[in-house]
């Protein structure tokens, strides 16, 4: 237990952090001095000026040296309701902020920009005695699909697309159609915004249709917040939105999903099911797999990324679909062959007439 000395010490040094103003010039030790005193506690300016001094060291105070006698201060940004926060919490204080800063708008962040800053500098304070503190530099989270760029999205729209959703405000906007390959001028009720690995889309629904659609927030052309009431904000629930699979993309429709899958794929779904009521059943040849899963384009994906690894038995209508996009796309390299032994042929003539 710490003595009553030691509590009195960290009472007393406590407030004076709270005393501190945030600006220059700062107070004197003799203005601190009178205050302590007049909070309760018996001490001499001389113990002002260590605990200062002291304080310093911890909390990387500020002094005006410029004027006489010296002025002190806190540095801009200091956050003192964590400044006693613990190894843990700056730890994952850091390793949140990148996964944070796209789904906050920019008057949020600026409240915990403070926070984060005291956690690296508590990280940095104590790296070099503290292998924890490392620990951020030995985590990492990375995708597992291919690796694209993320889009650039303008700062502004972004910015309109949060403040519209925090005021629940309509928005007018000129949104790109990647899809149909045209421009629209649409009213839209923001209702949420999701980050979906590199892409941050905007939930909402257009003016004049009741479904809820995803919007890309790089494709918006142009955009501005309305002083119009979102409409159905209270009706929509997004943890219920996500449920139904809609990121995926395509229907909520579920299906009995039936498929063969070679033995190494079976290996790799046994770690990572389809879905809580996956089976597996072994055959001469690998193993059929069912599962009940959203019929979404994102299925049909990862069904074509398994190339003869899996064959989809059921739905038919999935099948037609995996067996329409192959043959696709075998013509497409049968006629590049084509193409290239056209040309091989064609080059080898030329040099042979000279």
């Amino acid at each position: 237990m710490p003595s009553a000395k030691t509590k009195s010490a960290l009472s007393r040094q406590w407030d004076l952090l709270k005393l501190l103003p945030r600006t220059s010039p700062g107070y004197t030790v003799a203005d601190l001095h009178k205050r302590l005193i007049s909070g309760g506690h018996e001490i001499t300016r001389r113990t002002v000026e260590r605990d200062l001094l002291d304080l310093s060291f911890a909390f990387n105070l500020h002094s005006e040296e410029s004027t006489t006698p010296r002025g002190w201060f806190l540095p801009r940004g200091a956050d003192l309701a964590l400044s006693g926060i613990s190894l843990p919490e700056a730890v994952s204080l850091r390793l949140v902020e990148d996964a944070v800063r796209p789904l906050l708008p920019a008057s949020m962040l600026s409240i915990l920009d403070s926070r984060f800053n005291l956690a690296r500098s508590k990280l940095e304070g104590v790296e070099d005695g503290s292998p924890g503190a490392r620990w951020p530099e030995k985590v990492a989270s990375v995708r597992s699909d291919f690796n694209l760029l993320p889009p650039q999205i303008n700062a502004r729209t972004l910015e309109t697309i949060q403040q519209a959703l925090i005021t629940e405000k309509q928005l007018r906007c000129r949104y790109y159609s990647a899809h149909s390959d045209k421009s629209s001028e649409l009213t839209l009720n923001p209702l949420a915004i999701v980050q979906r690995g590199q892409i941050t889309y905007l939930i909402a629904t257009a003016e004049g249709y009741s479904d809820i659609r995803q919007y890309a927030a790089h494709r918006f052309q142009d955009i501005e917040e309305l002083q119009v009431p979102c409409e159905g904000v209270q009706q929509f629930k997004l943890q219920d939105y996500l449920a139904t699979d809609a990121l995926q993309f395509g229907t909520p429709t579920k299906i009995r999903f039936k498929a063969w899958i070679s033995a190494r794929q079976a290996r790799l779904i046994r770690e990572t099911p389809l879905s809580q009521d996956m089976e597996l059943q072994a055959q001469e040849d690998g193993f059929l797999v069912q599962a009940t899963v959203s019929d979404t384009w994102q299925l049909q994906w990862w069904v074509l990324s398994q190339g003869d690894d899996l064959v989809v038995h059921e739905p038919v209508e999935l099948r037609q679909r995996v067996q329409n996009t192959l043959r696709r796309a075998l013509r497409a390299y049968d006629d590049n062959h084509s193409h290239q032994a056209a040309q091989q042929t064609e080059a080898t003539t030329d040099n042979q007439g000279k």
